[in-house]
């Protein structure tokens, strides 16, 4: 959704337009046949017609005065934290167990990456960049860090974690922060 709802707010307003004409020439021909119809059918035909045509009078009104629409206002939330989560997650598979709350499977990566750290399997950047993801997503997911691993990412934490930290916090809904890893994960996969 790149337009971010701008173009189905337009659809919508066209259906409700649309519906507006409908019901407006559903009274003229209930008005042109009001001689073939009982009283009773007339009156709760009518009545029907106009709660309705009421009610789509009152959501154009809304949407036309900017009050009603499809782009809502986590829209400019989500963007940041869809760019956060790009800058500060670049292993795909930290996103991954991340968006789908692996905690155990995060420690296990990172045990695995210190090992490969000491018989120099890793490099000393990919290491820290990637334990930092590790840690990050471990922390955001609510589990307990050792004082070694909060100790190294105040240390080693750039302005790309921090700015994730902040975004996501800010959100403040997990659910929606994780929606977002997902949508980056299979981002990553394209």
């Amino acid at each position: 959704m790149a337009s971010r709802g701008t173009t189905e707010t337009g659809k919508l307003k066209q259906n409700l337009e649309e519906q507006l004409d409908r019901l407006m020439q559903q009274l003229q021909d209930l008005e042109e046949c009001r001689e073939e119809l009982d009283a009773d059918e007339y009156e709760e035909t009518k009545k029907e017609t106009l709660e309705q045509l009421s009610e789509i009078n009152d959501s154009l009104k809304k949407i036309m005065s900017g009050d009603m629409t499809l782009v809502d206002e986590l829209s400019g939330m989500q963007l940041a934290i869809q760019a956060a989560i790009s800058q500060a997650f670049k292993t795909p598979e930290v996103i991954r167990m991340f968006a789908k709350k692996q905690p155990r499977q995060l420690r296990t990566r990172l045990a695995e990456m210190d090992r490969d750290l000491m018989v120099g399997k890793l490099g000393r950047d990919l290491y820290t960049q990637q334990k930092l993801e590790i840690l990050t997503a471990l922390r955001k997911l609510g589990e307990k860090l050792t004082p070694d691993d909060e100790q190294f990412l105040s240390a080693n934490a750039g302005t790309a974690l921090s700015q994730f930290e902040k975004v996501s916090t800010d959100l403040g809904s997990g659910d929606k922060v994780f929606a977002l890893a997902s949508f980056e994960v299979e981002k990553a996969k394209q």
